[in-house]
């Protein structure tokens, strides 16, 4: 991958070629319809005897990247003079329309039926603030025309990857309708994953295009693809608006003979999420939240569970039984304000995994993540009467005030030495 980038800066290009487009995608594991290149007439004519007829044939040009909207596409040629003529025809068209285009001569790869399957488009583009988003929806000639597209921003995961997608028009219909199969869903989640993944990775990476994505119930293969590439941007703000999962501070402990793992929480832990607030008391809920609810709608899950690394924190403490299925156990939170000079925490562990060490266990994990990226205090809230929460904090080093002009119990535990005789009441 490195070196197909590295070759193309070196030559000075500003977009890969079409066969190095898709062995870029090949690397991350998206399916690719194989291509084979050929520097003239004479040599595209083996390569699609080699390959087999029918087969596609495309212009090779540094210069055109939209190679439709120039002539230099043919399909569905079905024999040696059919190649031939095309490829012939095509340079004439190019000379007319792009005198100036460089041609490196032809791609030839193998014509793929569509069948049942729907023309797909995957893109990325690069936006000056918020770095790399995603877009997903209607592919095919016509993907400008009809304009059912839906856009994300990266890094994405399969639930992520879900909710892109079902909020295009033809979304619907990849489920299946009428006489019409549904397509290879997971298959289709993977490839955008895995196009995240790239953008993320890679960031000369400027811009990107599957167009079409054929998805049926078969499978998912890029037919066609383009990606622009271009030097980094200097400096040391973060390219992605939205941090990608922080692998590094995930932790395995072992509790009363019992695994445990502590990590950040992830947008798929929504459904664990759920079962984990259904198996909390109603005065659990109000100690935490300082209100009563019944079960969270997705909108309140989704705010649990997609977050922004870079500018909150959640930690949860996870067990997996014997048939896979994680639990969580306890939560404990934190949001700095934007110049780190503080972060409001909040904790809670399951009800019925209460008195175990737990949130000794989740609030060290937080103090040290909150000392570790600079904060310069966690500061949070209690009621009087919470005497585990308070008997917790000043176990780990709070201090205690009653709030004034409130009922509650002020937390604040400063992190370094300048922090230390600040204070921040609620």
């Amino acid at each position: 991958m490195w070196a197909i980038i590295g070759n193309a800066r070196r030559a000075g290009r500003a977009w890969l070629t079409e066969p190095e487009a898709k062995a870029a995608l090949a690397a991350y594991g998206i399916p690719v319809v194989s291509t084979q290149t050929a520097p003239g007439i004479d040599e595209a004519v083996e390569q699609a005897t080699r390959i087999g007829y029918p087969v596609a044939l495309k212009i090779l040009s540094p210069d055109i990247t939209h190679k439709s909207a120039a002539g230099g596409v043919a399909l569905d040629l079905a024999d040696a003079p059919a190649v031939r003529s095309a490829a012939s025809a095509m340079l004439e068209r190019i000379r007319q329309h792009a005198p100036e285009a460089r041609v490196e001569g032809f791609s030839v790869q193998a014509m793929v039926r569509h069948g049942d399957g729907f023309e797909l488009i995957i893109g990325a583009v690069t936006d000056p603030v918020f770095g790399p988003a995603l877009l997903f929806g209607h592919g095919g000639v016509n993907t400008e025309r009809i304009g059912d597209h839906a856009v994300a921003l990266p890094p994405l995961d399969t639930l992520l990857a879900q909710d892109l997608v079902s909020r295009t028009r033809i979304g619907r219909l990849l489920e299946g309708c009428h006489e019409h199969p549904g397509v290879d869903a997971d298959g289709l989640l993977n490839v955008l994953v895995q196009v995240s993944r790239l953008v993320c990775d890679i960031p000369e990476i400027d811009e990107l295009d599957i167009n079409p994505l054929l998805a049926s119930a078969t499978g998912i293969i890029a037919l066609d693809a383009r990606i622009a590439i271009k030097a980094p941007a200097p400096g040391l703000h973060p390219r992605l608006a939205i941090q990608p999962y922080p692998d590094a501070l995930e932790e395995r402990v072992e509790q009363n003979g019992r695994a445990i793992v502590l990590r950040p929480v992830r947008p798929a832990d929504e459904a664990a999420y759920r079962a984990y607030f259904r198996q909390l008391t109603a005065e659990d809920i109000h100690a935490r939240y300082f209100c009563t609810f019944r079960e969270p709608e997705h909108s309140q899950l989704a705010r649990l569970t997609q977050i922004d690394y870079a500018r909150e924190m959640a930690f949860i403490a996870t067990t997996t039984d014997a048939r896979g299925e994680t639990s969580i156990l306890g939560e404990v939170r934190a949001v700095a304000d934007p110049d780190n000079v503080q972060a409001e925490f909040g904790i809670a562990v399951r009800s019925d995994c209460q008195g175990q060490g737990l949130g000794k266990l989740l609030l060290d994990k937080l103090i040290r993540y909150a000392r570790a990226t600079g904060i310069g205090a966690l500061v949070g809230c209690t009621m009087p009467h919470n005497r585990a929460m308070l008997t917790l904090a000043r176990s780990c080093g709070f201090k205690t005030d009653i709030a004034a002009s409130s009922d509650g119990v002020s937390l604040h535990l400063a992190l370094h030495k300048e922090n230390a005789s600040v204070r921040t009441r609620r």
